[in-house]
């Protein structure tokens, strides 16, 4: 028997999506899991690390992240991947949008070689209907998911978002984009019968168009007026209307950022009349923050909602009605975000990347409202099988990549945005304390930050992952 390993990590608690904690110690070779032995007589090892009996996740899959938009990719990759890996995230998918053709996507893969911390992958954004027609080159290209924005058109002014910065470009542009029932209907003929996942942001135009309308006539402000303008109910609507399209098609389903009560009884209700597959990703900040919270810079789209839709959906989490969680991170920097400092121009979204983790062990784990195990299946083994990386990611078992993060569950850290090394110069956790943070972070076998510094010199080791693999 080959005794010999690229990497041995002694004193390991290894955490499995499945509810077991396991004692043992792993070895590694050429980026991969090689064993999990009790023994580590007579193994010979290049590198050796002590877990010293901390618990030892599968990297993160951080399934829903904004970069790129703000900065192009080869400067904001660097700076979100970084962040990531002090998140103890191992593994990002860039929610990629491009208004032309997806033949030129090519430059952004690119651009994004020797950028990257941490590895990542691509969902692309369906925009028009002329691209409906690159998803089979895409798919080709190992890019196995899609986005839908159902919140955009409708004739209604609500059709305007900002597209990823070119490879070289210096600003930020938006377009104007019009989904009908006809594009959708195109959309989902084209990704059945196919391998593929549609995201889905699920929130009626028409809907929150008249209801902003008629907030602003009110002079209404704040996250409340910004929650009620874009009320849980246009959620409700948008999902029974796409999920019942769907049926006659069967394409897989994923609702992306889902934090209301409304929308996780649609879905729900929806997943009870069957034929087809429907899953459902929150985020952090849906656990954590009320519209009671005072600072424009939690506006996000859908918006956070009540104390109430907290509850419901750390229930749904606890219970398994949840299947992910996705930052829904944005690189944006605060003079971009705060507008002229009302609800109304304020724009939307904010960073989350590196607090994913800290939230979950902090306000789940040592609050006793989950367990080891659920942060694990939520954050990595589901995400893995749903989006095609599975059994090559998700999980630590033998011939898995080795994306590894090791955690301090008793480690309480102030939070700063200098801490969480984003390009962006704020974060909604600002002076939050939260206990429970990734120690280490391993890549493929590759350790790219340890104790809160990312090494330098890992710097262009993530890849490109190719879905399904």
């Amino acid at each position: 028997m080959d005794n010999s390993c690229d990497t041995l990590i002694r004193n390991a608690i290894v955490v499995d999506p499945h509810g077991g904690l396991v004692d043992t110690n792993i070895t590694i070779e050429d980026g991969k899991i090689k064993s999990l032995t009790k023994s580590v007589q007579n193994i010979h090892a290049s590198n050796n690390i002590n877990a010293n009996k901390k618990y030892v996740l599968p990297g993160l899959i951080d399934p829903h992240v904004h970069y790129g938009v703000f900065t192009p990719i080869e400067k904001a990759a660097i700076t979100e991947s970084r962040s990531g890996a002090i998140g103890g995230v191992t593994t990002v998918i860039r929610m990629l949008r491009l208004y032309d053709s997806y033949s030129n996507i090519n430059k952004h893969i690119e651009a994004s070689i020797g950028t990257h911390y941490i590895d990542y992958s691509i969902h692309a954004s369906i925009l028009r209907s002329e691209q409906v027609n690159d998803i089979e080159y895409l798919m080709n290209n190992g890019i196995n998911s899609f986005k839908l924005y159902m919140n955009l058109g409708g004739g209604t002014n609500l059709n305007s978002i900002l597209m990823d910065t070119d490879p070289g470009a210096t600003l930020p542009r938006s377009e104007v984009v019009n989904v009908t029932d006809g594009f959708i209907l195109s959309l989902l003929k084209e990704t059945s019968n196919r391998n593929c996942v549609l995201l889905v942001h699920a929130e009626d135009p028409l809907m929150c168009a008249r209801e902003i309308r008629k907030g602003k006539i009110k002079g209404l402000t704040g996250l409340k007026a910004w929650s009620s303008c874009r009320p849980p109910s246009s959620e409700a609507k948008s999902i029974r209307k796409i999920s019942s399209l769907t049926r006659e098609f069967g394409t897989k389903l994923y609702f992306v950022h889902i934090g209301s009560t409304a929308a996780l009884e649609a879905i729900t209700a929806e997943r009870r009349k069957g034929s087809t597959n429907l899953y459902i990703e929150t985020c952090p900040h849906y656990l954590t923050h009320t519209v009671d919270f005072e600072d424009s810079i939690a506006k996000v789209v859908p918006p956070i909602r009540s104390k109430s839709d907290v509850q419901s959906t750390w229930s749904s989490l606890q219970s398994g009605i949840i299947d992910t969680i996705g930052t829904d991170h944005v690189a944006n920097m605060l003079s971009t975000k705060k507008g002229d400092k009302d609800i109304w121009s304020a724009s939307s979204g904010f960073p989350g990347i590196a607090t994913m983790l800290p939230v979950l062990l902090s306000k789940g784990v040592n609050e006793g409202r989950i367990n080891l195990s659920k942060v694990v299946e939520l954050t990595s083994y589901n995400t893995a099988r749903i989006f095609g990386m599975y059994p090559r990611k998700g999980t630590i078992s033998k011939g898995f990549d080795a994306d590894l993060t090791i955690i301090d569950l008793d480690l309480e850290q102030k939070v700063t945005p200098e801490l969480l090394q984003s390009n962006s110069d704020y974060t909604i956790y600002d002076g939050w304390k939260l206990r429970g943070w990734p120690i280490l972070t391993m890549v493929r076998g590759m350790v790219v930050m340890e104790n809160g510094q990312v090494n330098a010199k890992t710097l262009g080791f993530g890849e490109f992952i190719r879905r399904p693999v």
